[in-house]
């Protein structure tokens, strides 16, 4: 059975940058659209970025575009997003699943990491 695991948060100054990465600990990506999302404490859980299983198609949500960047490497199985010029608002639990590229919607995705957090602080 597939299983995600992120990895990557931490805490980071204004302006710097992470990169998340999403393995599968069993099972495999390679047929998998993969979505990023995030929720902040007393927030909804919002939609950042979706690649299709071929990495061809990627979408970001407008919050992210042009600071953050979608990839994959199917030979790892594993799924990657770069995260650069943080601000505090990026400061969030971070999740990758699988699922559906519609929109980026957290119902179109049906297996969930557990999350990595990341702290964008000075």
């Amino acid at each position: 059975q597939l299983q995600l695991v992120e990895s990557g948060g931490g805490l980071v100054q204004p302006g710097g940058s992470l990169r998340l990465s999403c393995a599968a600990s069993s099972g495999t990506l390679r047929y998998w659209h993969i979505g990023w999302f995030r929720q902040a404490p007393g927030k909804e859980r919002e939609g950042l970025a979706c690649i299709s299983s071929t990495g061809v198609i990627t979408t970001y949500a407008d919050s992210v575009k042009g600071r953050f960047t979608i990839s994959r490497d199917n030979a790892m199985n594993t799924a990657f997003l770069q995260m650069n010029s943080l601000k505090p608002e990026d400061t969030a639990v971070y999740y990758c699943a699988v699922g559906t590229c519609r929109g980026i919607v957290a119902e179109d995705f049906g297996l969930w990491g557990q999350g990595t957090q990341v702290t964008v602080s000075s």
